[in-house]
């Protein structure tokens, strides 16, 4: 039976009844133009739940406005900026689940969905769409799904990977052309810039790297411009790659898991980024449960991870999804890819983070974090922390090495408290 074609974005969703469970396509490719219908359909509806990762856009932020309780509620396995007041007034709820486990969540039935809404390319002659520039977890949500809702965008990159869906499988579509999510690169500062040094410090050629989003990424890809033959093994990346594969740095040669590939989850970034992954079938769009599963990962030797934190306390726990009670983001792929690359030949983890916060007034390096600050990657599985002052590695350290080590790495207005809490609160003599 052909799918439904809609007149309209809530016409295309008014088949969603009640008590739905309702999986929406994430990052970039989140469908906003369907988000926008639902949110005036769901006031015809009663206890709908709308399951998701990070979202963009003002369709997203529709799905937690007050006029929307007791109709929708969010419930979120990664906070975004537009879920993160919800989820932190209790409006949406917040799941704490490793990113590579949110497919098998999916898949084993625990989540139930009834209903997945996504964006796509237009049919090819073969009838095959494309979910563009993100796979991530919604590929197994089209595997379960009761019915599959899909706004067809021709501004959608046709990507290579696991994103193929036949036009058939659809229950309803809905056809506008509408921009992709953007986002500019983040501002660089003199302090990003010294992390980027620090880090790219420790990435050797033939390295697979792993990395994001945002200033501290793009600090440490642009120092990389004489490295050889590097690799790319990631959930996701942004425009911060570009300039590496047009020098060639990055060529993947010595990956021993897809070789030659650019392996990834989901991009987001300028239009340029979106134009490069067009139809490039060196660029594999895969899903996260494979992505970040920690075997795929440490297939590759040299495997780098770079991820960023909100806390590190002196003994190594790292805190990078909450700002002590309040939930900010959530696990994502950090500790995925932390334990991968340790378990790589050769392979090395790295946290990189700012030393203060809220105008240099906050020591994010801190004697224990702040109360109800949840730990991301233990002090067993972290390896490298880097700060603008220096990288330390904690590996086989003891707590009172790790303490020293920290604190020469935090910002020098705190080395002195740090110095004295470590000793009154730790128990722990420095000299």
């Amino acid at each position: 039976m052909p799918p439904k074609i809609a007149n309209n974005s809530e016409d295309a969703v008014s088949s969603i009844k009640d008590n739905e469970a309702i999986w929406t396509h994430n990052m970039a490719a989140t469908p906003t133009v369907l988000l926008k219908g639902l949110a005036k359909h769901a006031l015809s509806c009663r206890n709908l739940t709308l399951l998701q990762l990070h979202t963009e856009g003002d369709g997203a932020a529709l799905m937690v406005a007050p006029q929307l309780r007791g109709h929708l509620r969010c419930r979120c396995y990664f906070v975004s900026a537009v879920t993160r007041k919800a989820v932190q007034n209790g409006d949406a709820d917040y799941v704490p689940i490793l990113l590579a486990e949110v497919p098998k969540l999916i898949r084993s039935g625990e989540q139930r969905i009834d209903t997945a809404i996504i964006q796509v390319s237009p049919p090819d002659k073969h009838g095959n769409c494309s979910l563009g520039v993100s796979v991530e977890a919604t590929h197994a949500a089209l595997e379960k799904a009761g019915k599959i809702i899909a706004h067809i965008n021709p501004q959608m990159p046709r990507t290579h990977g696991d994103g193929l869906i036949t036009y058939k499988s659809f229950h309803t579509v809905y056809e506008e052309s509408v921009p992709i999510s953007c986002h500019a690169p983040a501002s660089q500062n003199d302090v990003y810039n010294s992390i980027g040094q620090n880090v790219a410090a420790l990435v050797q050629d033939r390295d697979c790297i792993q990395t994001g989003i945002g200033a501290i990424p793009d600090a440490v890809l642009a120092c990389l411009g004489d490295r050889k033959d590097l690799g790319v093994h990631t959930e996701m990346f942004s425009d911060g790659i570009l300039p590496l594969v047009e020098k060639g740095v990055i060529t993947g040669a010595y990956k021993k898991n897809h070789p030659g590939k650019i392996v990834t989850s989901f991009v987001i970034g300028s239009q340029k980024l979106y134009d490069f992954v067009d139809d490039n079938s060196t660029v594999q769009f895969l899903d996260t449960e494979y992505v970040n599963d920690m075997r795929s990962i440490q297939r590759n030797p040299q495997a780098m991870s770079i991820n960023s934190a909100i806390q590190v306390d002196l003994t190594g726990q790292v805190c990078a999804d909450s700002m002590g009670t309040k939930i900010y983001s959530g696990f994502g792929g950090q500790i995925d890819f932390v334990r991968g690359a340790s378990l790589s030949e050769g392979g090395r983890g790295v946290i990189a983070l700012p030393s203060t916060a809220a105008g240099g007034s906050i020591s994010r390096i801190t004697t224990t974090l702040s109360a109800g600050a949840g730990v991301v990657t233990t002090r067993a599985h972290v390896h490298y922390i880097a700060t603008e002052y220096g990288v330390v590695s904690l590996r086989g350290r003891s707590l009172r090495e790790r303490t020293k080590d920290l604190i020469n790495i935090a910002h020098p207005d705190f080395r002195e408290e740090l110095n004295r809490e470590a000793f009154e609160k730790l128990h722990l003599s420095l000299n």
